[in-house]
This record gives structure tokens, sequence and C-alpha cells, in this order.
């Protein structure tokens, strides 16, 4: 993937070293400031930072909108349609009960003691598609449930969980931020990814299941009465509410619930084949028989099928959330061992692009997941269709960053960088670390790190070959997951869903994102030795 946010031949200021040192200062402080004090939001506080950053190095008020703008409309041509992929898949995993599948399937067949070992490669495979917040209102209360079933302290088991998911969102595309350091320093996709599954593996292994096993004798959690997952039957729509897909989000009214999806009344009596929904006497259900959520009357229409839907097998969801990355290696692959010339690079390449290979995933799911179990095709859309929402502010946040980090770029702050870099005789991949550490204590967001530091050491890049762009990516990917704490929303999530004190989250979760971001630029800098 080519660099889409490259410094123009002539910055837009003829400001001195000091003065746009100074800009750089400012414009970065006023983001910290505004989203850790100020608590605005990281889209604005971006904007904000952009034109604090622009006016202290002398670039026009007309010229820093045109810088920011860019950098916007680039940002988002190169990530945002991988954002809007990789979520529709997460979608249907979620909604169809295939993440469920493949983490009942592995607790199943797994004893008490490999339990943290199998928590840990379950979360960071539904974790490839699946963003973090995602994957743990996925994961926890599957995790809350095996805990009080088999009788395992919660932390030995829900650490590893923590940790392939975290890893996963920080390290590895489709996720936001990897695809920003990627899109922003000119790094192959292929390589990053073959790249960051390498310092992946070992990096949840330890803050995973070796933590998790010591952290447990410290912080004794019990799983949340209230968070516990049950099952109900289907939905008079024809979808299971309750489950790991459904726990925590769906709602009561009166004695009926309320399924996420649809907000219709759910429906707990038995089904016959082909009738569908079935009362005491054996009549089949109608619209007249269920109750209006919304009046608590009978007669709410449903336009929606009724016929039971059938669950989705589990290799079914396994490759929807490997053919992506399968597809992408592939194509990595084909550029280290075919000719350019050759028809199997060509079909590598195209399949292998991004945008191709998370199609394919979305349409995978659709027949697989969707249609295949039962799900109609307005049933199938509305699922595709409601996971975007939840990744519109990750979408304002990315391209805000883009703006920010292009105003950087063409004031000539990232020349000063480099130029310092190598004056200081400093790694570039340990300037990107320490960069994304400093921005990820200071506003907490994982995403805000990865982009601000990428776009502050992009002209590093070009200074490396080959690989090297790659470590860079995945060095800045591991600062921006450095000791989360009371800043970072994923801090409370976690307090809240295994129901900890401030003090045991900080021992528990704080200690872990640590141990991922050290022990991941550890694995990074080992790759760099040998590579």
């Amino acid at each position: 993937m080519t660099p889409v946010l490259a410094a123009p031949a002539e910055p837009l200021t003829n400001a001195g070293n000091t003065q746009l040192i100074i800009a750089a200062l400012l414009g970065i402080a006023a983001v910290v400031l505004l989203i850790a004090w100020g608590k605005v939001h990281p889209f604005l506080s971006l904007i904000l930072g952009a034109a604090v950053l622009g006016v202290v190095a002398g670039v026009t008020p007309d010229k820093i909108v045109t810088s920011f703008s860019g950098g916007v409309g680039s940002t988002v041509g190169g990530v945002g349609l991988l954002i809007a992929l990789g979520a529709m898949i997460g979608g249907m995993l979620a909604e169809s009960g295939g993440a469920d599948s493949i983490v009942e399937r592995v607790v199943a067949r797994v004893s008490g003691g490999a339990l943290p070992w199998a928590m840990a490669g379950v979360a960071a495979l539904i974790g490839l598609p699946l963003f973090f917040e995602v994957g743990v209102v996925l994961l926890v209360p599957i995790v809350l449930l095996v805990s009080r079933r088999v009788d395992v302290p919660l932390m030995k088991i829900g650490i590893p969980a923590l940790a392939g998911l975290s890893v996963l969102h920080g390290l590895v595309p489709p996720h936001p931020g990897p695809l920003v350091a990627i899109d922003a320093l000119g790094a192959n996709l292929g390589q990053t990814l073959a790249l960051g599954l390498l310092v992946a593996i070992p990096t949840v292994i330890i803050a995973g299941p070796v933590f998790g096993n010591f952290i447990a004798r410290y912080v004794p959690a019990t799983a949340p009465e209230a968070l516990l997952p049950t099952r109900r039957p289907l939905t008079v729509a024809g979808r299971r509410t309750g489950g790991a897909a459904d726990a925590g989000r769906s709602t009561s009214v009166g004695t009926a619930d309320v399924g996420p999806a649809t907000g219709r009344a759910a429906d707990t009596r038995p089904t016959t084949p082909g009738r569908g929904p079935v009362d005491d006497d054996g009549d089949l259900v109608t619209s007249d028989d269920l109750v209006n959520p919304g009046t608590g009357h009978p007669g709410e229409p449903i336009a929606e099928e009724t016929r039971p839907r059938r669950a989705p097998a589990l290799w079914a969801a396994v490759v929807t959330v490997l053919l992506p990355v399968v597809l992408m290696l592939l194509r990595a692959i084909g550029e280290l061992t075919l000719a350019e010339d050759t028809g199997g690079r060509k079909a590598l390449d195209i399949v292998g692009t991004p945008i191709v290979a998370l199609l394919a995933g979305v349409i995978f799911a659709m027949i697989f997941l969707g249609y295949r179990t039962g799900f109609s095709r307005t049933q199938v859309s509305g699922f595709l269709g409601g996971s975007l929402p939840a990744i519109a502010g990750i979408l304002l946040i990315v391209a805000a960053g883009g703006g920010f980090k292009q105003v950087l770029v063409d004031a000539g702050v990232g020349n000063l960088v480099a130029d310092a870099a190598k004056d200081a005789n400093l790694s570039p991949l340990l300037l990107g670390w320490l960069v994304a550490v400093g921005i990820r204590v200071a506003t907490g967001s994982a995403t805000v790190a990865t982009i601000t530091a990428a776009g502050i050491v992009s002209p590093l890049a070009a200074t490396l070959q080959g690989p090297e762009v790659a470590l860079l990516a995945l060095a800045v990917g591991c600062g921006s997951l450095f000791f989360s704490h009371v800043n970072d929303a994923g801090f409370w999530l976690v307090k809240e869903y295994f129901g900890l004190t401030v003090g045991q989250t900080i021992k528990s979760w704080s200690v872990m994102e640590t141990i991922i971001s050290v022990v991941g630029f550890a694995g990074v800098m080992l790759l760099d030795l040998i590579l």
C-alpha cells in the first residue's frame, strides 16, 4: 500500500525550526487537554488541535482548511471502506450466533486447566474482524458464565480473553489503528499482517494465560449476577435472543424480552418445524398474540418472517473470520514468490486487495451465516446496516486524525522529527513507540495515539526499506496500547463487566495493557534484528 499523505514539495510556512516545534507541541497539547481535561470528543479535539498547530506555525487559515480537508479525504478513502466492511463481518458474526458457536465449542472441549489458553485463542480468533468494544460485549458474558460453571477464578480466564482482543485490536489489520498506521507510513499490508501475527502470538501468551494465572491470586473477582447470560427461545421475528451475542444488550418490557435488532417482543413459546411459534394448544402464533412493546397491547404487526432459524455451522463462522486474513496473506506470499507478470501473481494481487478480501468475507457471511441459517434477506440487510452506526464515531475520529496528521506534514513538522531522530541516532522504531506511548497515556485513546504518532514519524518511513516500514507500523501500534487508565473508555468497560474496583482494574487490565505494549515492542525489535 502506498502512502497517501506525503509531504508537499514546499512547506506551507516559512517558520523556523523552533516555531515549528512549539506549534507541534501546542497542537498535540491542545488535543490532549481537550480530550483528557475538557472531555471534548476526540473528533472535535483533533480539528481544534490542527487549527492551533497551523496558526502557531504561521500557516494561513485557508491553507489550514485545505490541508486538513485533504488529509480527511485521503484517510477516509484509504481506510474508511475497510473499517465499514470489517464492521459488517463483525455484525453478521454477532447477530447469527457464529461467534457464540466458536466460543461454546472450544469451551466444551477443553478442561479447566486449559481454559485460559482456550479463551485467549478464541478471543484472538474472534478479535480478527471485530472492534475491541464489540469483542468485549460478545466474549465477556461467555467468560462470566464459564467462570461460574467450572468454578475457575474470573481473572484467570478473563485476562486471556481481554489480551487476545486487545493485541489483535492494536497490531493486526483490519482494525482501524493498524490500517491508519499502514496507510500513513506506506507499509505493505500483507507484510504488516504477517509480521503482526508473529508478534501477536507470544504477546497474547505472556499477557494472557501467563499473567492471568498470576493476577488471579491478587484480584479475587467474581462474575456479577446481573451480567450472566441466559438463553431464551427464538423471537417471533425469527432470531434468537439471549446467549453471548445478546447478553447485556436486550431490554425488558413487562415479562417480554425485546430483541435489540427489531425492538419487538420475544415469544417464549415453543416452535413447530416448518410452522413457526405455537401456543400451548399447538395453534400457530399470529401477530394478534403478540404484545406490542411500546403500548403493552396485543396486535403488533410483524413484517419479518416467523420461521425458525438453524444455528450456524461452526466451520462457517471460522471461515468467515479467517477468509479475509487468508486472502491477504496469500497476496503477501505471492509478492515474495511469484514474478509480477504471471497470471497467478495477478490473481492473488486482486483477491488479496484488502477491500476485495473483506468484501469476500461479507458475502460469505451473508450466505452461510445469514440465508443458510434461516434469516430472510430483509433481516440480513438489517444486520449489515445495523453494524454501521456503531462505527460512525470511529470513522470521524480516524478522519480527523488524518487531517491533523496532514497539517503536521504540510507544515514541515514531520521533517524536523526525522532530522532530530537522525541527529540523535535514535531508532525510528523506538521513536514511534515512545511517541505513541506518550499520546496514549495522555489521551486514553489507542486510535488517536496511533493516528498522531504515525503522522509524526511518517517521514522516517522514507528512510526505511521493505519489512522495516511494516515493523514501524507495528511499533506505533504497540505504543498505542500502553497503560490504559481512567481516561480510556475500555478501562471502564472492563471495570463494569467484571465488577471490579478502580484499584483492581488498574492491577489487572492496566498492567495487562502495559505488558502487551512492552512485550509486543520487544518482539518488533527482535524481528528487526532478524529481517
